[in-house]
């Protein structure tokens, strides 16, 4: 089977967009993921799975991590935490519990770590929620490997 066919599949299902944010000594570090899920509620656990061939992978591995899950009008932020960096930043941070987030996100999910787990070409990282946020607004989507929209009824 073809992988990047495989991928093209996986892109039929949407996603949200969230920005993982970590904090190590030479400052915060952040990466957009959409593979991203609850797994828990006693106890409160998230899981982010992270390519291995990441900088990000060595950032997550035993550090407090943030899920920033991003609005509708954040798309920039995803582009710059994807690695298309823009000279000014199209965010701004703000200070949580457990490190920086990214401001005016949608909802904030601080987590510790709690377990790793090999998933082939992946880690997948859980976390145990620490402190969470939320507020109302539309959330920044994922479709067929483009940015889409949420339209609720």
């Amino acid at each position: 089977m073809d992988f990047k066919e495989f991928r093209k599949c996986m892109g039929h299902f949407a996603t949200g967009v969230t920005i993982i944010t970590s904090e190590t000594d030479s400052g915060t570090h952040g990466f957009t993921a959409n593979s991203f899920t609850s797994i828990s509620l006693d106890p409160m656990l998230v899981l982010v799975s992270v390519d291995k061939s990441t900088k990000a992978m060595r950032i997550l591995k035993n550090n407090n991590f943030i899920v920033n899950i991003l609005k509708e009008d954040q798309q920039d932020t995803a582009l710059h935490f994807a690695g298309r960096t823009m000279g000014q930043l199209p965010f701004k941070w703000e200070k949580g519990l457990l490190g920086n987030r990214i401001k005016d996100s949608l909802a904030y999910i601080e987590c510790v770590p709690w377990r790793e787990y090999e998933g082939g070409d992946h880690v997948l990282y859980l976390g145990e929620v620490k402190s969470f946020e939320y507020r109302k607004g539309a959330p920044l989507a994922y479709y067929g490997g483009k940015f889409s929209e949420v339209v609720t009824k």
